[in-house]
């Protein structure tokens, strides 16, 4: 995957900084003991989170970006509050290849998260940072997911489709209508059809896919169109265009006579008022420097 953590962004274990004396240093930090460890991180509960959180909150505004102890407190916000990340990707469903690189994605977005937030407007910061991780991870399936390229409003209307077929299973005991679908949502039933079929623009189907079996030859390509031979035809005219503008009239003129009109030699040598043998001799030369010119452009 393309996006990567920097290494001033990824998250450290508390425990691995080194300590350094003197004011504000990761030694220092206040609740830094009451820290535990990356591993014991997932098992904390959602109160303790908070508590520890706005500690390191509190201290985090206190300290100079850039310094040693500004990235300590950063990095053990991040370790905190990661089950946010592990969270929002399993609202999204990814598939199981995908799967860490969503949650390096997400973790993208709660350090950013992190360095947004304001303590002292009194908002609880999962509150804050969910949405900002949900954006992430979203951005990330619209720019990687999608085997055939859809409108983003199509791809919006996927997800919610996704999570609303989820909640309406678990409230209902069974799949949702079409028209269940549309009015949970707002939606029309034609817009709901077009975000399920879109779905279909993860995965599209092999043209090699055997039609009637694993043990058919008959294929889906074998159903879509057909070999036309004129098609070369066409690359050839539109070659042929500006060779023929650059003719002398008269060569142009006999050319247009024999194959537009459909006018035989005579006819032709009868209207430009020269014989049968010149017009024959003059569209042989044509046709030969056409055809060399043809040739080198191919």
């Amino acid at each position: 995957m393309a996006t990567q953590v920097s290494h001033t962004s990824t998250p450290t274990a508390p425990h691995a900084e080194r300590h350094t004396a003197g004011p504000g240093s990761p030694a220092e930090l206040p609740g830094r003991h009451d820290l535990p460890s990356p591993s014991d991180t997932a098992r904390l509960p959602a109160e303790e989170i908070r508590r520890l959180s706005k500690t390191l909150f509190a201290r985090l505004d206190e300290l100079e970006e850039g310094t040693e102890a500004h990235a300590y407190v950063r990095n053990s916000l991040v370790e905190l509050n990661l089950n946010l990340v592990h969270y929002a990707a399993r609202r999204m469903r990814p598939q199981a290849e995908s799967w860490d690189d969503v949650i390096q994605v997400g973790t993208i977005g709660l350090i950013k998260a992190i360095n947004r937030f304001e303590l002292h407007r009194g908002v609880e910061f999962p509150s804050y940072a969910l949405p900002t991780v949900m954006g992430e991870i979203k951005r990330f399936f619209r720019d990687t997911s999608w085997s055939v390229r859809v409108p983003r409003p199509l791809q919006e209307l996927h997800f919610d489709l996704a999570r609303a077929t989820t909640a309406l299973e678990q409230a209902h005991g069974h799949p949702p209508t079409r028209a269940q679908l549309a009015a949970h949502l707002g939606r029309t039933e034609a817009e709901v059809a077009e975000g399920q079929a879109v779905a279909r623009s993860y995965l599209p189907a092999s043209l090699d896919l055997p039609v009637d079996g694993a043990d058919s030859d008959d294929t889906l390509a074998d159903h879509l169109g057909y070999h036309d031979p004129d098609l070369a035809r066409v690359e050839a005219v539109h070659v042929l265009k500006p060779l023929i503008a650059a003719l002398p009239e008269r060569e142009r003129r006999i050319l247009a006579l024999r194959f537009v009109g459909d006018r035989t030699q005579r006819e032709i040598g009868e209207e430009l008022d020269i014989s049968q043998m010149h017009v024959s001799r003059i569209l042989t030369r044509t046709l030969g420097r056409l055809r060399a010119e043809l040739d080198t452009k191919r």
